[in-house]
C-alpha cells in the first residue's frame, strides 16, 4: 500500500497562502511559519502529519501527496478546511 509522509500550514484565504509560499520561496523556514500561522494541530510539530496512506486524508489532500514531486511546496491547495500549502518529504509507492 501506497503510503508518504508530508507536512502542511492550513490557513483561512487563498491569499495568505500564496504570501506563505512566497515567503518560503524566499528562504523562510516551512517548520517555523508552520508553527507561527497554521490553524492545524500540527502546526505545533512544524506542520509534520507523519505517514499516512492514501484514503486517509481528503481527496484534494490526497491527490497532490500521491503525485507532487517529494520536497517541493505545492498550493495552494484548497480543501474544506481551508487553503494549504504541501510538502511531501516520502512516499513509497
Amino acid at each position: 500500500m501506497a503510503r508518504a509522509t508530508a507536512r502542511h500550514i492550513l490557513v483561512g484565504t487563498e491569499q495568505q497562502c500564496q504570501d506563505l509560499k512566497q515567503q518560503i520561496l524566499d528562504g523562510a523556514d516551512f517548520a517555523q511559519l508552520a508553527k507561527d500561522h497554521s490553524q492545524c494541530p500540527s502546526g505545533r510539530q512544524g506542520g509534520d502529519l507523519g505517514s499516512f496512506g492514501r484514503g486517509q486524508m481528503v481527496p484534494e489532500f490526497d491527490k497532490v501527496v500521491f503525485s507532487a514531486p517529494l520536497n517541493e511546496v505545492q498550493g495552494p491547495v484548497k480543501t474544506q478546511f481551508g487553503f494549504h500549502l504541501l510538502e511531501v518529504t516520502s512516499r513509497n509507492d
